[in-house]
C-alpha cells in the first residue's frame, strides 16, 4: 500500500509516522511546505503523480481561539474546509482510502449523555464549524473514508494541555483550572493506533469517535498529571477563565461504536502513564 500523510510534522502526524517506523511500513509525508493543501490543482496533480493508496489526512489548523477572529478565521477555513475537500477530491479521484481527523467541538456541549456518532452537531465556535464541514467534505466525496472525531489531545510531539501544565508547575506553587468541563482526553498514540487498525483490519468505512476511557474535567486532569510534583491545583470556573472561542461544558464520546471493532481503548490513567514514562 502506498501511504500519504498530510501534515505529517504536526502532533499527530509526528506520531503516526513513529509507529508506521517501528511497524517498518513505508510512507510519504508532506507538511505545507512540500504540498499546500489549500491549492486544488497542486493537490490533484500530486496525487495524480503519486498514486497513494491510504491517505491520513492529519494536517489541520487548530488555533481554536485564533480561529474566532481574522486573519486565523479565514486560515482555519482555508485548511480545515478547503484543505480538506481538495484531499477528498484528489483521493477520491485516485480510489484512495482517506481517514480524516474531527473533533467533539462539532457538539455543543449541553447533552448530559454521551454523545453518539449519530447524535445531531451544533458546533459553537469557529474551529468545530470547519471541522463539521470538512466532515461533510469527505462524507459527500469519498467512497472509502473513516472520520474519526477525537477530544482533549496530548501527545509526545507538540504544544498540549500535559505540557502547558508541567511547565507551569516549574514556575508556579499554585495552579488554576477549570473545573466545569468534562470530557476524554485522548493519546496521539491511541488514536494513530486506531488509525493504523482500522486500515489493517478492514473496519467498516464510516463515521467513529475515539478518546481514551473513562472521563474527567480539565481539573482532575491536571491533577492526576501533576500529582506528584510539588504544585498546589485548584478548580476554579469556565466564567473564570474566559477564552476567546466557546468550549463544549459536558463532551463525552459515546465508545461503544470504535469498541465493537476489536480495538482496546486504554483509560486516560493509563495512557497518560505511558506518555509520562516516555517523557521522564
Amino acid at each position: 500500500m502506498k501511504i500519504l500523510i498530510t501534515g505529517a510534522n504536526g502532533q499527530l502526524g509526528t506520531e503516526l509516522r513513529h509507529l508506521l517506523d517501528e511497524k517498518q511500513i513505508d510512507y510519504v509525508g508532506t507538511d505545507s511546505a512540500d504540498l499546500d493543501i489549500t491549492d486544488a490543482a497542486t493537490v490533484n496533480r500530486y496525487f495524480e503523480e503519486n498514486q497513494p493508496e491510504i491517505v491520513y489526512h492529519c494536517a489541520a489548523y487548530t488555533a481554536v481561539d485564533a480561529a474566532e477572529e481574522e486573519p486565523g478565521k479565514s486560515i482555519n477555513y482555508k485548511v480545515n474546509v478547503v484543505g480538506t475537500q481538495n484531499i477528498a477530491t484528489a483521493a477520491e479521484a485516485v480510489g484512495a482510502t482517506l481517514i480524516y481527523i474531527s473533533t467533539d467541538y462539532v457538539f455543543d456541549g449541553t447533552n448530559d449523555q454521551m454523545y453518539t456518532e449519530e447524535t445531531p452537531a451544533a458546533p459553537k465556535n469557529e474551529y468545530g464549524r470547519t471541522k463539521l464541514a470538512g466532515e461533510e467534505a469527505v462524507a459527500n466525496t469519498m467512497s472509502k473514508y473513516y472520520i474519526i472525531r477525537t477530544s482533549w489531545v496530548f501527545g509526545e510531539y507538540g504544544k498540549n494541555f500535559v505540557y502547558t501544565m508541567l511547565n507551569l508547575a516549574k514556575t508556579h506553587a499554585q495552579l488554576t483550572v477549570v473545573s466545569d468541563q468534562v470530557g476524554r482526553p485522548t493519546w496521539t498514540r491511541t488514536l494513530a493506533e486506531f488509525m493504523l487498525y482500522a486500515v489493517q483490519n478492514n473496519v467498516p468505512y464510516g463515521l467513529y469517535q475515539l478518546s481514551n476511557d473513562n472521563s474527567c474535567t480539565w481539573y482532575e486532569f491536571a491533577s492526576e498529571i501533576l500529582k506528584d510534583k510539588a504544585v498546589t491545583v485548584s478548580p476554579v470556573t469556565s466564567d473564570e477563565y474566559p477564552q476567546k472561542a466557546f468550549r463544549p461544558r459536558h463532551s463525552i464520546m459515546d465508545l461503544t461504536k470504535i469498541k465493537a471493532t476489536g480495538f482496546e481503548v486504554p483509560t486516560w490513567q493509563v495512557a497518560l502513564q505511558k506518555f509520562m514514562a516516555k517523557i521522564d
